[in-house]
């Protein structure tokens, strides 16, 4: 007797706004029966009763005993992760004013944050005093702190920050993710780790928090 396929693909971490999360929720399910395929995504993986914001860490055994009881003859292959994560929000209505409030001042912090490590760099390295004493051997006449060699400066500074992010509204240079891009998966990833581990160490009664 053919034993039923069934390949699991589970998302290490999942952003939901519905308390009931189905299995389609935080996974990608192939089958070839696509009637049992259309069952298995509808399984309900988990009901949440709080109704606040929370994480909830989840293990592939529980999902792979909601697909025994619905499918007894099928064979599941996971792939991926044995652990995932169910990032719960409650349905709220978006407040604009308060979205754009909070990136302007995000923008500002990055913007006058970044003005003011520039600055401090120049001037720990007198950056000033050495443009001077090159436009002073090469020209013989005394800088009046506006020449060509500032004027570049600023200029290359600026293309080198555009060149070395490779963004700019919403134009990139190549299809290469960004290093703010790079960051932010880095930092999900650890989150990520981070909520999964301290589950483990919080039913071990192992907690160094």
């Amino acid at each position: 007797m053919n034993r039923t396929e069934v390949y699991l693909s589970l998302q290490e971490i999942t952003e939901v706004h519905s308390k009931k999360v189905r299995l389609k929720d935080v996974a990608e399910l192939w089958c070839p029966d696509p009637a049992l395929e259309a069952r298995l995504k509808a399984l309900t993986v988990k009901t949440i009763r709080e109704d606040r914001n929370r994480r909830y860490v989840e293990s592939v055994l529980d999902v792979l005993r909601l697909i025994g009881k619905e499918a007894p003859g099928a064979q599941v292959t996971t792939v991926g992760k044995t652990e995932f994560i169910i990032d719960y929000h409650k349905p709220e209505k978006p407040f604009y004013a308060w979205e754009w409030l909070k990136t302007a001042f995000v923008c500002a912090v990055c913007f006058f944050g970044a003005a003011f490590a520039i600055m401090t760099f120049n001037n720990d390295v007198d950056v000033t005093g050495v443009f001077r004493e090159i436009y002073f051997m090469v020209t013989g006449r005394q800088s009046d702190g506006c020449t060509v060699l500032e004027i570049s400066y600023s200029v290359g500074l600026a293309v080198g920050i555009t060149v070395f992010f490779n963004h700019f509204s919403k134009w990139k240079i190549n299809t290469d993710p960004t290093p703010l891009e790079v960051e932010m998966r880095l930092y999900e990833e650890n989150i990520s780790k981070t909520v999964i581990r301290n589950e483990g160490r919080k039913e071990q009664e192992t907690d160094v928090s």
